[in-house]
């Protein structure tokens, strides 16, 4: 098959690839089911193994969340080429507070989220993963740079 004429490839991705690709980025989205709706939120995150660990503020966010099972999902996406990924983690969330082992806390602390968006973030919530799965997708052949099926 000529290389220009191939068709886009969805891949699966296996776990350790999963994680590899989590551990590039810094943001994700947190699904949780809140008010009566399921609702996405964009966080922060860093992984403490293979634990997704967030920083967020006291609020809709952590009330639903906390001792919940919830997505996390991440993806990369280039338009021009149309490929990238995509990553969905399900799993139970869980608030650290000062009842945890003081082993936890300080490995959660250590695992160097940064909140970027401005305010407090003092709460600490741990994702431990139930599922991992992933996909890519592999570019075929593009469209023309210039004309009609450029803009379609």
């Amino acid at each position: 098959m000529d290389e220009d004429a191939r068709p886009a490839e969805l891949q699966a991705l296996g776990t350790e690839e999963c994680y590899r690709l989590l551990a590039t980025q810094q943001i994700g989205r947190l699904g949780v089911n809140a008010e009566n709706y399921p609702l996405i939120f964009p966080v922060n995150y860093a992984l403490d193994g293979q634990v997704i660990v967030m920083r967020m503020d006291a609020g809709t966010k952590l009330a639903a969340a906390d001792h919940a099972n919830v997505t996390f999902e991440v993806d990369v996406i280039d338009q021009r080429t149309r490929s990238g990924w995509s990553v969905l983690v399900r799993g139970l969330a869980e608030e650290v507070t000062s009842g945890h082992r003081a082993q936890l806390i300080e490995r959660t602390k250590a695992s160097g989220v940064e909140p970027w968006a401005p305010g407090e973030h003092g709460r600490w919530v741990r994702l431990i993963p139930h599922a991992v799965t992933g996909r890519r997708i592999v570019p075929g052949r593009l469209p023309p740079a210039f004309g009609p099926g450029a803009y379609l």
